[in-house]
């Protein structure tokens, strides 16, 4: 995608830290440096002023990565591109077929109405719920991942969904301010949505979750 692009050696490409490191290795295959730009805490995608931001006159592109089946802001992006001259290219969510993102949203719609004490996602236009994915409030890390031990020990499946953001990989290090993306890292945890849980299934992530309460308040 890159390389047919005309993306190569001394080009810097933007791309969000909060996901895989596969965009950030296409990168560096074809010679070129990955820049990490801060995500929209609401989508989880790449925060266009952030982008603006993190360009340089050695820019050439912009990888826009959907989330979770949540759409990047790709209008905005563009228009940052068309600014700065710069491509923008995107990677998709992989599709699934209409009756199982259905199946998917009303899961969704279910969770959402009857979830307590952690924040449920903002559906927002064409979200498919690849991934439903909350916040857990608290103290970040620790209150995330003593919450998700707690909802598997009452057998509710549940994932953390970015363990560590690509610019802390040692192959990506990078010395850049992402509080976003940091937060995201820390606070998020994925609930099972998908199209084969069942309505006591449902019943169990529910109970599961509201009986914790939201684990802990922040530490003053």
């Amino acid at each position: 995608m890159l390389r047919a692009a005309g993306v190569g050696i001394g080009d810097e490409v933007v791309v969000p830290a909060f996901g895989n490191q596969d965009v950030a290795e296409a990168v560096t295959l074809v010679g070129a440096l990955p820049v990490f730009a801060d995500i929209d805490p609401v989508t989880y995608c790449l925060d266009p002023f952030a982008v603006e931001a993190a360009v340089t006159p050695r820019t050439a592109a912009v990888v826009a990565v959907h989330r979770f089946g949540r759409p990047a802001d790709t209008g905005r992006l563009r228009g940052v591109g068309r600014r700065h001259g710069l491509l923008v290219l995107e990677q998709a969510d992989s599709e699934a077929p209409y009756t199982e993102v259905a199946q998917r949203r009303q899961r969704a719609a279910y969770l959402d109405g009857r979830l307590r004490g952690v924040r449920t996602p903002d559906g927002g236009d064409g979200h498919t719920y690849q991934q439903y994915v909350v916040r857990v409030p608290g103290n970040g890390r620790p209150d995330r991942d003593a919450f998700a031990l707690a909802v598997r020990a009452r057998g509710v499946d549940c994932r953390v969904p970015v363990k560590t953001p690509v610019h802390r990989l040692p192959e990506f290090r990078r010395c850049v301010s992402l509080p976003e993306t940091e937060r995201a890292a820390d606070e998020t945890l994925a609930l099972p949505v998908d199209s084969a849980l069942t309505k006591r299934d449902m019943q169990r992530i529910v109970a599961a979750c509201n009986s914790l309460g939201g684990l802990l308040r922040p530490a003053v």
